[in-house]
């Protein structure tokens, strides 16, 4: 299992949008083949920040799923972003 990190930042008094954008994508994500669970959070602090965590069963499996994802919500996403959105793999670690 692998973790996929995304920090995003909501143009100034866009974050509702965003957050709506984001809920939205992460019932399509999780209806993915190889996806495991999506986690979305609000920082609570600034309120334009939110991070996305996406679990998989591997790299792999993400890269195959984003072409399935359509273009629009990511769109939607993208449009109301102060900046491109950070993002990396993340191991799991297990106990």
């Amino acid at each position: 299992m692998i973790a996929r990190y995304y920090r995003m930042v909501a143009a100034r008094g866009r974050e509702a949008e965003l957050m709506q954008a984001l809920t939205d994508l992460r019932r399509q994500v999780q209806s993915l083949e190889g996806s495991l669970n999506v986690d979305l959070f609000h920082d609570t602090k600034d309120p334009s920040i939110f991070i996305f965590i996406e679990r998989w069963e591997s790299i792999d499996a993400h890269k195959a799923a984003g072409s399935k994802l359509p273009k629009e919500s990511l769109g939607r996403v993208m449009a109301v972003l102060a900046q491109p959105p950070e993002g990396s793999y993340l191991d799991v670690i297990k106990e």
